[in-house]
């Protein structure tokens, strides 16, 4: 699916992390190619959001290399920056600011990093809560909004930024049962449409049928990645055997 000659648009090159004496990242190495979709499981704890977050520094890793669309992630601000711009996140808890409305949150970061005005910034805004499919709550404020439109409005807002790589952090996680799948349906529209994205999440359904890899992390270290078909049929490590059973058992 990807050219062999193209470089990855993310690579971690043995990226550890740790707070205080708890290391939350070991040794990690991980290459993404552009257009590819990642889903990150594994118990809780295991270093996954912790990985993501790394990749769009929000955490500092302590050492290793990280690299975006080219751009090793020092602490520099400029390149912080850059690479922000690139990749979009979506968390579990929405983040949105609750004194604004939808479209004015989907606005903000238009208006502020890619400096357009007032008009240009509401028509970006509005086509992508198309795209989520409720441009009809663009007037709402968050706490008007289901949790699943509060998360699609999360999502739109990412979108917004163009960016090259989409990180979900659990994004159902906070979700009632029935919203869930409303989200995973704006996801699966991105990945029909080509979108690189590493997606942290237990929805085993979603990433058997759009993943390219899975990486199912353990205390700090990528235990196993292999294709969905190999990794459900055909796990090797007992943790990943483990895990799998506790979770296709719920």
């Amino acid at each position: 699916m990807n050219d062999s000659n193209q470089e990855p648009i993310i690579i971690l090159q043995d990226v550890c992390k740790s707070f205080g004496n708890f290391q939350a990242l070991c040794n990690i190495n991980l290459q993404v190619n552009k257009g590819e979709r990642i889903v990150v499981c594994g118990p809780s704890g295991s270093g996954k959001s912790t990985m993501i977050r790394c990749i769009n520094r929000l955490e500092e890793h302590d050492s290793g290399k990280i690299i975006v669309s080219g751009r090793e992630l020092t602490s520099t601000v400029k390149d912080i920056d850059a690479v922000r711009s690139e990749v979009g996140m979506v968390f579990q808890s929405f983040n949105l600011f609750p004194h604004l409305t939808v479209i004015k949150n989907l606005m903000l970061a238009l208006k502020l990093v890619r400096k357009m005005n007032k008009s240009q910034a509401r028509e970006v805004a509005v086509r992508f809560l198309k795209r989520v499919r409720i441009p009809e709550q663009a007037d709402k404020y968050p706490s008007q909004l289901s949790g699943g439109q509060q998360q699609r409005v999360a999502i739109a807002r990412a979108l917004c930024m163009n960016p090259e790589v989409m990180l979900f952090d659990e994004p159902t996680s906070a979700l009632d049962p029935e919203m869930i799948s409303e989200v995973l349906d704006v996801m699966i529209d991105l990945v029909n449409e080509g979108m690189t994205m590493i997606c942290v999440t237990h929805e085993m359904g979603f990433a058997r049928s759009v993943a390219d890899s899975i990486v199912f992390m353990d205390y700090g270290e990528i235990v196993e990645m292999k294709p969905p078909d190999e990794f459900f049929g055909n796990p090797e490590n007992e943790r990943t055997k483990l895990f799998l059973s506790q979770i296709i058992s719920h």
